[in-house]
């Protein structure tokens, strides 16, 4: 079908028509008031909506709107009438519910008031849904009554309200209210005699009172008015004369047994009604009882001094800290051991020591760290639907629950390596199928965790490692994401912390750029590589020192060629600056003959290096350890990872004599001409650490410290540089105010750094004993 022809056929909206000669008013009124009727006789499906819209519409617009609203008013009225006198009077109980309060009995009596009782509430109730759901109708149909704006009346659906408290409610016909409340009242009397009773019956007609304000006191519904003065008062009268039959009994245990008192049942049983075992504290927790944890919340409410709150603050805290404690114990336990690897089959460790750890043990570990992260959201989910649900969002109460988060998360030590670890994993190229919506909700609820992190600078050094590797191996899913979450950190902890990670989008940004110039360049000037040539230029300053730290590689003439070119552009066009070659952070696509087929290998720039140094070699001549390292010139732990990599594997290019995972120096190798493969491309990545070993994790603490000792030292003279002299109490103090955002500094230290800055003249103690002295 046509746009045109779809057009065409969808009918159109009119104007309604205005009235006519031959339409007079009391016509139009009484097909109007027709239709009423049938609404209210629920024959609605055999009417036409738009033809009685009209009618009302002309009505109010040829200013006959009191007509129709007198008129609307009268019919309603008289159906409430009729409904009363049909329905609810017939079902009126014969006891009359105007009992005084106390016991009614047992026995049959007290099953067939229940019966009648249930049977009159249920005919109110019936009369209630006929007449709410009749004035929904009508509303509709009077949708145009403006004339109750000018008129300053209810709209049509409030009169409606008004006529069944005065029709229903108050009937002035029938004696509907005294059945109405002693009915109510005698429901609740069985109930405390311990008779079955229709609850919901009894719920539904009282939500009927709430739902009506009592025209004779405004701002007053009419269970405040007609029904809660007297329930209250029936409540005492019941409490006393039961306090009266318990004396009577003479036995006072059982008197204070059944004492409803706050001092008594509540103030001395803290702890232990939070202890029951199985139903306590720790299930209803277990279980997400909200209605459970709401009633023990509002009941403890009511403890003096504040003692109930106080109390189930603590074991709120106590069980999380449990919980997360679990958490903690059960990562510890699957993480100890070596790295896991990353791109790679059959990693080792990373000074190329030791034997390597099966695959499946590397990929537990960082499961495990995952696992982690992912274990501490879904308990903080859990306990902010509890705080909203069942705590009323209650501040202290979030409070005393993110007191507890903090404290076990920063028991954890590795907390800040598995957070970005978990980041890392999220925001990497092919980890996860997720989509957008999905990877920003995991990366802000991360920022709920960053916040309880005490060493966040220890976060900051695993995330520009993390960041690095995705930057500069091109694994980013969403350069938005990685940006999207540099920001959200930006928010938390200002420009400084994220300077050098913005800096490094940067100098990517520049290098694609810097690619495009250099290509310009060759065709200007010639001399092009025999192959693509992409270099990324670093900042040092702003990328992580294990990345940027100069390493030795000796370049085969094939590549130093294109190295020379490089080198000869950029000191075109740029002078003062000085590049230092970092073989160890590229990557490189060779094709490969083997024996049977020729592959497609994705490698390290170092294992390129070493590859090409088998190039013209026949296929059985060897070269030994001592010779590749010679001619690679590459670190010992560099090339035990290159050749762990390319002859240990799971695809064996080189093949090592004598067979084993270990490489040793008196090792030989030689070209596996025989290897094959049914893949076409084969990625063969250089071995790199995924979650840290524990002489890893030493050597990273190592650095922390040192930049926590340049950063406790920055911090004092600047304090002291702007107050010029200052208490010993009062610098310490200003110290660990400064740098708690970023980590938490012992007294120790900082008493450590004041002594080594006094050494170096920077400081000086004054005459005054603990006080210091700024020297310019």
């Amino acid at each position: 079908m046509s746009m045109a022809s779809a057009r065409r056929g969808k009918p159109k909206i009119r104007a309604p028509p205005k009235l006519g000669p031959d339409t007079s008013i009391k016509d139009t009124w009484t097909k109007l008031s027709h239709a009423i009727r049938e609404i209210q006789n629920h024959n609605a499906s055999k009417l036409s909506f738009e033809e009685h819209y009209r009618y009302a519409y002309n009505m109010v617009l040829y200013k006959h709107g009191d007509q129709l609203y007198t008129g609307v008013k009268k019919l309603v009225a008289e159906h409430l009438d009729q409904l009363a006198e049909e329905r609810i009077v017939p079902a009126f109980p014969r006891a009359g519910g105007s009992h005084v309060a106390g016991a009614l009995g047992g026995g049959a009596q007290a099953v067939e008031q229940a019966v009648e009782g249930d049977r009159f509430l249920r005919s109110v109730k019936s009369v209630w849904d006929d007449h709410t759901g009749s004035m929904r109708k009508l509303k509709d149909i009077l949708k145009y009554m403006v004339y109750t704006q000018s008129a300053k009346v209810p709209t049509i659906y409030d009169v409606g309200l008004e006529l069944f408290w005065s029709h229903i409610v108050r009937s002035n016909l029938y004696p509907i209210h005294t059945h109405l409340m002693g009915t109510l009242l005698s429901q609740v009397q069985l109930e405390r005699d311990g008779q079955s009773i229709q609850r919901s019956t009894v719920r539904d007609c009282v939500d009927i009172l709430l739902r009506l304000d009592n025209p004779m006191t405004p701002g007053h519904t009419v269970y405040v008015t007609d029904f809660e003065p007297e329930f209250l008062r029936r409540s005492s009268e019941f409490y006393r004369l039961e306090s009266i039959a318990q004396l009577d009994t003479g036995d006072a245990p059982s008197y204070l047994r059944n004492a409803l008192l706050v001092d008594n049942l509540l103030t001395p049983h803290l702890h232990s009604i939070m202890g029951m075992p199985g139903t306590g504290l720790s299930p209803m927790l277990d279980g997400d009882r909200n209605g459970d944890l709401r009633r023990m919340y509002n009941l403890f409410l009511r403890v003096p001094d504040d003692k109930g709150k106080s109390a189930l603050r603590l074991a709120l805290r106590e069980n999380i800290e449990a919980r997360g404690k679990a958490i903690n114990e059960g990562a510890a336990a699957a993480v100890a051991g070596p790295a896991a690897a990353e791109g790679e089959d059959e990693p080792v460790d990373r000074k190329g020591k030791g034997k390597a750890k099966p695959p499946s043990a590397m990929a537990g570990a960082l499961a495990q760290a995952l696992r982690w992260v992912q274990d501490v959201l879904d308990l903080k989910d859990k306990f902010d639907a509890i705080l909203d649900n069942a705590f009323s969002g209650d501040k202290q109460v979030q409070a005393s629950i993110n007191e507890a988060f903090q404290s076990f998360i920063n028991a954890n030590a590795r907390a800040p390596e598995f957070l970005s670890l978990y980041i890392d994993d999220h925001l990497k190229k092919g980890a996860k199928s997720k989509s957008e919506e999905e990877i920003e909700a995991a990366l802000e609820k991360t920022i709920i965790l960053f916040r309880f992190l005490a060493d966040k600078d220890k976060f900051e050094r695993y995330y520009k490692n993390h960041l690095a590797r995705r930057l500069l191996y091109q694994r980013s899913a969403s350069d938005d994401a990685e940006r999207g979450m540099v920001a959200k950190l930006k928010v938390e902890m200002g420009f400084q912390f994220t300077q050098k990670l913005e800096g490094m989008f940067n100098d990517m940004r520049m290098s694609v750029e810097s690619a495009s110039a250099f290509r310009n360049y060759l065709g200007r000037h010639g001399g092009a590589p025999p192959f693509d040539f992409n270099v990324s230029v670093l900042t040092a300053s702003y990328w992580p020192q294990p990345i940027v730290t100069t390493s030795s590689c000796c370049f085969p003439p094939v590549l130093a060629g294109a190295q020379a070119t490089y080198q000869k552009y950029y000191d075109s066009r740029h002078s003062g600056r000085r590049l230092a070659w970092q073989a160890s952070l590229g990557t490189a696509d060779v094709r490969v003959r083997f024996a049977q087929r020729t592959h497609d290998l994705n490698v390290s720039t170092q294992a390129l290096v070493v590859l090409l140094l088998f190039e013209d070699l026949p296929d059985e001549d060897v070269l030994s350890y001592s010779e590749l390292k010679t001619a690679s010139d590459l670190s010992d732990g560099e090339l035990q990872r290159t050749l762990q990599s390319l002859a240990c594997g799971k695809h064996r290019v080189l093949t090592k004599h004598p067979k084993g995972r270990d490489i040793n120096p008196d090792d030989t190798f030689s070209f596996n001409s025989a290897f094959t493969s049914p893949l076409a491309r084969i990625k063969i990545m250089q071995v790199a650490s995924r979650v840290e070993s524990p002489k890893e994790r030493e050597e990273t603490q190592e650095m922390v410290d040192e930049e926590r000792r340049h950063m406790v030292e920055a911090c004092i003279v600047r304090i002291m540089k702007d107050r010029k002299t200052m208490g010993h109490n009062d610098l310490l103090s200003e110290v660990a105010s400064q740098l708690a955002k970023r980590f938490q500094p012992s007294m120790a230290t900082i008493k450590k750094r004041i002594e080594g800055l006094i050494d170096r003249e920077y400081l000086e103690r004054t005459g005054d004993i603990g006080v210091y002295h700024y020297l310019a």
